[in-house]
């Protein structure tokens, strides 16, 4: 068995504490040893503590002298659209001269525009793209994603796509939680009820059969589907057997939260018209919100989501990128707390608390990852700093020392 022994980290954030989602004060507690270590076997820590005591244990161990930086457990980014062809170079000038989202994608931009070339891709191309974009994410500190298909819209383009999500979970060292976003548009030669019957009555039982995805999610929003076809799809999902998110009131308040409160989903992702009916439905069902600034950001936009109103009423936030080639082309963790701190006002140790350990348990990985505590995967990213509020405040400059997924740098000289 490997045995490595990390030393004399200036700050080590351990998020230990409840062996739960963080809501109100508790996303403030970070539980950060100062000069601390720790002690990993076969891939899993076995002991967290000050350095001096990790040191009489690590006889025989592989040392990891942090040199006085900052250790936090890999984030989890549990908001990704990993696997697409090409780019949205044209729709992004367009955007810098004024249009708008809809006036891009009525003229045969935004979604469709990607659709059209991943179809047109291979899996062997879309793995080998895709591997690219792993190593930003790892390079970034991420050692946990979510990753969602879409750009297919056809049975055989969406199992193109989670088959390459596969092949990524079992040839990279990034853990990938696969989700099954048929729902992102209705083709152009169909209408959205059709589709959604195609999507229900289809490809859901195949991708649930082949188990190819965890979760099903579905883009509720006008012009898109709306509420009642939203329920269709994500019903029958359940029924199947897979956990549900939402692509939630990023548009307009079309209602999509209350609906992931109906359903009791995981998730509720992007909110950012969600209204305080929409936060109170949220709390009274568990529903966890993900909040994409990148997006907002990336769009141009000011409407970022009420993330104060939304922790101080007791909801468990994640964040996330939203890695897209439309509306967030960042794999950046880093740059999404910055966005976090400045733009929608929470603190640093709010936003750490909400990439990595509220975020393992919305995609029912807090057992395992989000946190560094005995018993749990050694995933954990080395920064080159001395103080963990750096990472926000320091944007857009890359700051990662070395990454370990279980125990193995992945990243790093």
């Amino acid at each position: 068995m490997k045995t490595l022994a990390v030393l004399h980290v200036s700050q080590l954030v351990t998020l230990a504490g409840p062996k739960r989602p963080r809501v109100g004060a508790e996303m403030g507690e970070l539980a950060i040893i100062r000069d601390g270590g720790m002690l990993i076997r076969d891939g899993k820590i076995e002991l967290v503590g000050l350095s001096d005591e990790i040191e009489k244990e690590s006889r025989g161990a592989e040392i990891v002298d942090a040199g006085g930086r900052v250790v936090l457990p890999g984030f989890v980014d549990a908001h990704t659209h990993l696997v697409f062809a090409g780019n949205r170079l044209d729709d992004f000038e367009r955007r810098a001269r004024g249009e708008s989202y809809e006036q891009i994608a009525n003229d045969g931009g935004g979604i469709w525009s990607t659709v059209e070339k991943t179809r047109a891709a291979t899996e062997d191309e879309l793995f080998e793209t895709a591997k690219k974009r792993v190593d930003w994410v790892l390079k970034c500190g991420t050692t946990t994603i979510e990753a969602k298909s879409g750009y297919g819209l056809t049975l055989d383009d969406e199992l193109k796509i989670l088959r390459v999500i596969r092949r990524l979970n079992h040839e990279t060292p990034l853990e990938i939680v696969p989700t099954f976003l048929g729902a992102h548009a209705a083709p152009r030669d169909m209408t959205p009820n059709e589709y959604v019957e195609l999507v229900t009555e289809e490809m859901l039982p195949q991708i649930a059969r082949a188990k190819l995805a965890e979760f099903c999610d579905v883009f509720c929003e006008h012009g898109y589907f709306d509420v009642e076809q939203s329920r269709r799809i994500l019903t029958a999902a359940w029924k199947l057997g897979l956990r549900l998110r939402i692509h939630a009131d990023q548009l307009s308040n079309s209602g999509a939260a209350k609906l992931a409160a109906e359903l009791k989903a995981a998730t509720a992702d992007h909110l950012e018209k969600t209204d305080e009916q929409g936060i109170a439905a949220m709390k009274s069902a568990g529903v966890q919100p993900v909040l994409l600034p990148g997006s907002v950001y990336a769009l141009g936009s000011s409407g970022y989501p009420r993330a104060r109103e939304m922790i101080e009423a007791g909801l468990a936030v994640v964040l996330a990128t939203d890695f897209n080639p439309g509306s967030s082309p960042t794999a950046s963790m880093p740059m999404i707390l910055s966005l976090a701190c400045t733009q929608m006002k929470m603190s640093p140790p709010e936003a750490v608390t909400a990439a990595t350990i509220n975020a393992a348990h919305s995609l029912n990985r807090g057992d395992k990852v989000g946190s560094l505590e005995s018993g749990k995967l050694a995933n954990l990213s080395i920064f080159d700093c001395e103080d963990y509020r750096e990472l926000a405040y320091w944007f857009g400059i890359p700051q990662t020392h070395s990454v370990y997924v279980r125990g193995e740098r992945v990243v790093g000289a």
